[in-house]
C-alpha cells in the first residue's frame, strides 16, 4: 500500500470517527490543514480549505462547544446533532477516500458513517450517565477530551496514519465490547420509571 493510500484510507476513517464526536471540530481540523498546507485533502475535500467553510464550521463549532458543557443541554444537543454527525462522517470518509477509487470511496464512506454512527452512540451515552453527576465538572472535561482527541486524532491520522489505524482498531474493539454495556447504563432510568 502506497503512503497516498495509507494517509487517505487512515484521513478517511478519522474523519468518520471524529464527526462522531464532534463534525465541526472534523471539518475544521481537516479545513485547517488544508489551508496551512500540512496536507493536500482530495479534491473533493479541498473546499474544507475555503475561509467561508471554515468559518462556518467555527461559529458551529463554538456553539456546540458551549452547549456541550452544559448538563442536559449537551444530551439535548447529542441527540439532534445525530443527524449532522453521522452523515458528515460518511461524507468526510468519502470524500477522504475519492482520490483512490469510487470502489474505495463507497467502502470508506460506508465505514466512516460507521464509525461515526458509533462513536456518536458511545459519546451520547456516556454523557448521559455522566449528566446523572450532581457537579458539573465531569461533564466539562469529559467535553474538553473529546474536542482535544477530534483534533489530536486527525492530526495523528494525518502525520503518522499506521499509529493512528492501530489505535483506532483498538478503539474499536473497545467501542464493540462497551457499546452493549452503556446501553444497558443508559436505560436503568427508564425501567426504574416503568416500576
Amino acid at each position: 500500500m502506497s503512503a497516498e493510500v495509507l494517509t487517505a484510507t487512515a484521513v478517511a476513517l478519522g474523519a468518520g470517527w471524529a464527526s462522531g464526536l464532534n463534525a465541526y471540530a472534523a471539518v475544521l481540523v481537516l479545513g485547517g490543514a488544508q489551508w496551512l498546507g500540512l496536507v493536500s485533502l482530495p479534491p473533493d475535500l479541498q473546499v474544507l480549505g475555503s475561509p467561508w467553510v471554515m468559518g462556518a464550521a467555527a461559529v458551529l463549532f463554538a456553539l456546540n462547544f458551549l452547549a456541550d458543557k452544559i448538563p442536559y443541554v449537551d444530551s439535548i444537543n447529542d441527540m439532534l446533532q445525530t443527524f449532522v454527525r453521522v452523515p458528515a462522517g460518511a461524507l468526510l470518509a468519502y470524500g477522504a477516500a475519492a482520490g483512490v477509487s469510487s470502489e474505495v470511496a463507497v467502502i470508506a464512506g460506508l465505514l466512516g458513517g460507521t464509525l461515526a454512527a458509533g462513536t456518536h452512540v458511545a459519546k451520547t451515552g456516556t454523557r448521559a450517565l455522566i449528566n446523572t453527576s450532581p457537579e458539573p465538572f465531569s461533564n466539562i472535561a469529559a467535553s474538553l477530551v473529546e474536542d482535544v482527541s477530534v483534533i489530536g486524532g486527525l492530526a495523528l491520522a494525518i502525520a503518522h496514519p499506521i499509529t493512528f489505524l492501530c489505535l483506532l482498531a483498538l478503539f474499536v474493539v473497545l467501542l464493540i465490547w462497551l457499546l452493549p454495556k452503556l446501553v444497558r447504563l443508559a436505560l436503568v432510568p427508564f425501567r426504574r420509571m416503568a416500576g
